[in-house]
C-alpha cells in the first residue's frame, strides 16, 4: 500500500501572512497621502513590506516544487502567489511615484481610490485564512468585485476631472500615471479573487 503524506498546511499560513502584509501595504500608501507624513520614511517602510512579500512569495513556490500533497491545485496556488505579489509591487509602485513625483494637489477622488484599496486589502487577509473552506468565500469574491466597480466609477471621475481644464499639462500626466497605478492595484485584487473562486470550484 501506498502511504501519502498529509497535506502541508503550512500553504495556508503562507498565504495569510503575505495578505496581512498587503494590508500594511495598503495603509502605507494611505499615509502618502497624509501632507503630515513623512513621505520618505513611509516609503522605505513600504519597500520593506514588499521585500517581505517577495520572500514570502518564493517560500511558498519553492514548497509548492517540494510538497507530494498540496492542500489545493499546483497551478492555483502559483497563481495566486504571483497575483499577492503582483498587488503588492503596485502598491509600492504607488507610493514610489508619489514620492519621486511630489504632487502639490491631488484631485479628492484619489483618496477615494485609497479607500477602495484599503478595504480590498483588508478584505483579502480576512479570506486567506477561509481557504481551508474555500466554499465559503462567496462572499469576499461578490464584495471585491463590488469594490472594483466602485474604483472604475471613481477612476473615470477623475480622469474626466483631470482634463476638464483646472490642471496644468505636466500635473496631469503626473496624476494619471498614479491614478492608473491605483486603478491596475484594484484590478490585481480582483484578479485575486477570481482565482480564490476558481479555487473554490475546485474544491466543491
Amino acid at each position: 500500500m501506498f502511504r501519502f503524506r498529509p497535506v502541508d498546511g503550512a500553504f495556508y499560513d503562507l498565504f495569510s501572512e503575505a495578505a496581512q502584509q498587503l494590508v500594511v501595504g495598503a495603509g502605507l500608501l494611505a499615509e502618502m497621502f497624509d501632507a503630515t507624513s513623512d513621505s520618505e520614511a513611509v516609503a522605505e517602510r513600504m519597500r520593506e513590506a514588499e521585500h517581505t512579500v517577495d520572500d514570502m512569495v518564493r517560500a511558498i513556490i519553492t514548497r509548492v516544487n517540494s510538497t507530494f500533497v498540496t492542500p489545493f491545485d499546483r497551478e492555483d496556488i502559483h497563481t495566486l502567489a504571483t497575483q499577492i505579489d503582483d498587488v503588492m509591487d503596485l502598491l509600492d509602485e504607488a507610493v514610489d511615484m508619489l514620492l519621486l513625483y511630489d504632487i502639490p494637489a491631488m484631485p479628492a477622488e484619489v483618496s477615494e481610490q485609497a479607500q477602495v484599496l484599503q478595504i480590498c486589502a483588508e478584505l483579502t487577509a480576512e479570506a486567506m485564512p477561509r481557504l481551508r473552506t474555500p466554499q465559503q468565500l462567496g462572499d469576499y469574491v461578490s464584495e471585491i468585485n463590488r469594490l472594483e466597480r466602485s474604483g472604475d466609477r471613481a477612476h473615470r471621475r477623475i480622469i474626466a476631472e483631470l482634463f476638464g481644464g483646472g490642471y496644468k499639462a505636466l500635473q496631469v500626466l503626473k496624476v494619471k500615471d498614479v491614478v492608473e497605478c491605483l486603478e491596475r492595484a484594484i484590478d490585481a485584487f480582483e484578479a485575486v479573487a477570481t482565482t480564490v473562486e476558481q479555487i473554490a470550484v475546485k474544491e466543491s
